[in-house]
């Protein structure tokens, strides 16, 4: 065992940062400050995005190091809950993990959209450029081709970079909020307060409770850009000197990723001004622009293109082999199992992923919708897999003083984890109903699939 612990402090931090810092960051500033009726609901929700990744982080680097198994983030419902209960959440974590590429790559696609059309392009025209972008990724992998471990640090190296050249606005002379050229505005939409609250100003007339709604829909977008510290989970029994470690390396890493974050929302408030952010697309690209002027928005604009096509590989890399592990271990058919050899690819893993991607897509072509139908799945997936803690305590208190990792303050960083989760599903469901409840509706069908195919069939998520 001990030859595994091979992760030092350093290593866990840059694992964590690079976990969290995705391109979420380029996109739910526009969603965040639509919802947010101050600049200081704004920052709050930011700021509380944070915390609740900190405690959500060391969450389940304890569930980790006391169930030390590959792939954990999906064996650990199995482990704890009922096969069927398992089995729809295992399931939904796919459909969410393909929305949120689907939602990356509409990212991408708003980005680069600016440079191929003269006149703001069509929801449905971004969306076919999404489409497009998982397409010929699926064609790539399907060829057999990877991409290297060399190739991702450069996508890191360019996504720090993108993300510091955006917190230089702040200190860049003439980046300041000033007018917006008309094309950049965004046509409206998003996860607005108004669809919630009553009519009025953001400073006459809002009660407590209107306050708190729009803190609770500002934390949708902020939780889509924090999400990524869960695949911690995976690395609990192989970091050396864990109660140490672990605890260090998340608090640095997530601290780190706030700062960031901060600096990054300060420079878009300045370079483009609180309300303005607010209707404004490309928000990362209109920063560059103002800092580099027409070519530096060019440049920045291919630059995040480029990353969003290499994280729309990489997903496409990754969700078919968890897909293939639940195969092997009776939670999906045998043919998700399917492999080429002689190319090494999982034919049907791949094809049925893909599938779902550009299917999401189709019937959610913008966004804010993709956002709101991905975190309340996901609010689902987070609480109930952070919530084994609790029973994870239970039947290994034998590992307790054995040197594992284990949580200051608990209960109480599980409990803000999953209250937290709890608030933003709720947020979700009173701001989009129909979004929520096609969620449920997601979740109640892999629920029936179970009693009827595989429990019928006599297959079941076996206990490791």
């Amino acid at each position: 065992m001990t030859a595994r612990k091979q992760l030092k402090l350093f290593d866990l931090t840059m694992i964590v940062i690079g976990l969290v810092i995705g391109m979420g960051i380029f996109r739910t500033a526009t969603d965040s400050a639509q919802a947010a009726l101050t600049p200081g609901i704004y920052f709050a929700a930011w700021i509380a995005g944070g915390i609740i990744a900190l405690c959500g982080a060391l969450t389940y680097a304890e569930i980790g190091s006391r169930f030390p198994i590959t792939g954990g983030y999906y064996k650990i419902f199995a482990e704890c809950y009922h096969p069927s209960v398992a089995f729809a959440i295992n399931c939904i974590i796919l459909i969410s993990n393909a929305a949120s590429l689907a939602g990356v790559a509409l990212i991408g696609s708003e980005y680069i959209s600016q440079l191929i059309f003269s006149q703001p392009a069509s929801d449905v025209a971004k969306a076919f450029i999404a489409m497009g972008a998982v397409t010929i990724f699926y064609f790539v992998n399907l060829a057999g081709l990877r991409m290297s471990s060399r190739t991702q640090n450069v996508l890191m190296i360019i996504k720090i970079g993108m993300v510091l050249l955006l917190i230089g606005a702040l200190f860049f002379p003439g980046a300041s909020g000033a007018a917006l050229h008309p094309s950049d505005a965004l046509p409206g939409g998003g996860l607005h307060p108004s669809d919630v609250l009553p009519p009025g100003s953001a400073s006459d007339g809002w009660s407590a409770i209107d306050y708190i709604k729009s803190f609770g829909i500002a934390l949708i977008a902020v939780s889509f850009t924090y999400g990524g510290y869960q695949q911690t989970i995976n690395f609990g029994d192989e970091v050396s000197n864990p109660r140490k470690t672990i605890p260090r390396g998340i608090f640095i890493g997530i601290l780190v990723i706030i700062s960031l974050y901060l600096l990054v929302q300060m420079a878009y408030v300045h370079a483009i001004g609180f309300e303005q952010l607010k209707t404004t697309k490309g928000i990362a690209a209109v920063v560059a622009e103002k800092m580099f002027g027409p070519s530096g928005k060019t440049v920045f604009t291919l630059l995040l293109f480029l990353a969003v096509l290499a994280y729309v590989n990489v997903l496409l890399l990754s969700n078919p082999r968890v897909m293939y592990a639940m195969s092997k271990d009776g939670i999906l058919p045998k043919a998700f199992s399917r492999k080429d050899e002689k190319r090494d690819v999982l034919t049907v893993s791949l094809t049925v992923f893909a599938a779902i991607c550009v299917i999401v897509l189709f019937f959610a072509n913008t966004f804010d919708k993709i956002l709101g139908f991905t975190i309340f799945l996901d609010s689902i997936g987070m609480a109930t897999s952070a919530a084994t803690i609790f029973i994870l305590r239970k039947r290994t208190k034998h590992l307790d003083n054995t040197g594992i990792y284990t949580m200051r303050f608990f209960p109480l960083m599980p409990l803000i984890f999953i209250s937290a989760y709890a608030f933003v599903g709720v947020s979700i469901l009173l701001s989009t109903p129909m979004l929520a409840l096609t969620g449920i509706i997601v979740f109640a069908v892999f629920l029936g699939i179970y009693f009827l195919v595989v429990h019928k069939n006599g297959r079941g998520i076996s206990r490791p």
